[in-house]
């Protein structure tokens, strides 16, 4: 089903304040990481919006992914004091990891001949299992 032109219009009001809430955290309290919200899409009934967060460096993105999501009430509520002009009521927000920057890597690494070449050896290919 497509997106209507409101829930484009809430999912872009709520990514970019939801960028300003995430980046003030992370500079409050974790140097050196980079939280970016790379997708948000709203529901039809705009009761949920789903949060795709790409934070770097990738290690620390499972650590952080549950540290925002323990902090939910208290970035709803910042969202809410943001967009109590343009809401009438704050979509729950549901937060997920996004590793799409993880898959180019992988993908650019394999172009380039960087990672092992499954040709010269097979034993890093998994094992199909005989039933």
């Amino acid at each position: 089903m497509e997106e209507t032109n409101r829930q484009r219009k809430i999912a872009g009001v709520l990514q970019q304040d939801l960028v300003d809430v995430l980046q003030r955290a992370a500079q409050d309290g974790m140097k050196g990481v980079i939280i970016s919200v790379s997708k948000v899409s709203v529901t039809s009934d705009l009761g949920v919006a789903k949060v795709y967060l790409s934070i770097f460096p990738s290690e620390k993105r499972k650590e952080i992914i549950e540290g925002v999501k323990s902090n939910t009430p208290l970035i709803r509520h910042e969202m809410a004091q943001r967009t109590k002009n343009q809401l009438r009521r704050m979509p729950e927000l549901l937060f997920f990891g996004d590793d799409s920057l993880d898959y180019i890597e992988e993908i650019d690494k394999s172009l380039k001949g960087e990672d092992e070449n499954p040709i010269k050896n097979p034993d890093i290919l998994p094992k199909r299992q005989k039933r």
